[in-house]
């Protein structure tokens, strides 16, 4: 969460001429309603769900970029399948770098609380194992631009 996987998903899609897919947005789309809706009526694990199955249809795409959830690892089923349908680059930030990114914003669900830099570190410690067994490459992007970090990965793709 606040690592930039859309914003740099969507230079990346750009620099390469791909079509660009964001979960959270297919799944906004698909709902008809924002993903703070789909949390409060369905909590998450029916967002998590819905994020499993976008998350199949999406990576059965060919030559696109896709930005998932940041939670999508979570789930063995789509591990499972990002890791055996395409690359996974593992887009690393800090705590620090995510709270900053994140403190303002009111359309993330599991930061709308009292302690969200607590709920940051639960999430980071819980979900980084995650990252790093799916992920191809590791990108850090705290101190980078996002066309700056689209650029490495280019790079480490051969592209």
């Amino acid at each position: 969460m606040g690592a930039g996987k859309s914003t740099i998903g969507r230079h990346l899609a750009q620099q390469l001429h791909m079509q660009f897919y964001d979960t959270d947005h297919e799944i906004e789309r698909r709902t008809g309603a924002d993903i703070a809706w789909v949390f409060d009526v369905e909590g998450e694990d029916g967002f998590r769900v819905r994020e499993e199955g976008v998350i199949d249809d999406l990576t059965q795409l060919q030559g696109i970029v896709l930005a998932t959830g940041g939670g999508s690892v979570i789930s063995k089923e789509s591990r499972n399948r990002l890791s055996a349908r395409g690359i996974v680059v593992y887009l690393e930030t800090t705590i620090d770098k995510q709270f900053a990114r994140t403190q303002r914003d009111k359309r993330r669900p599991l930061l709308q609380n009292d302690e969200p830099r607590d709920v940051l570190e639960s999430l980071a410690s819980e979900r980084n194992p995650l990252y790093t067994e799916v992920a191809d490459y590791t990108v850090q992007t705290d101190d980078q631009s996002a066309k700056s970090v689209a650029n490495q990965i280019i790079e480490k793709l051969g592209f």
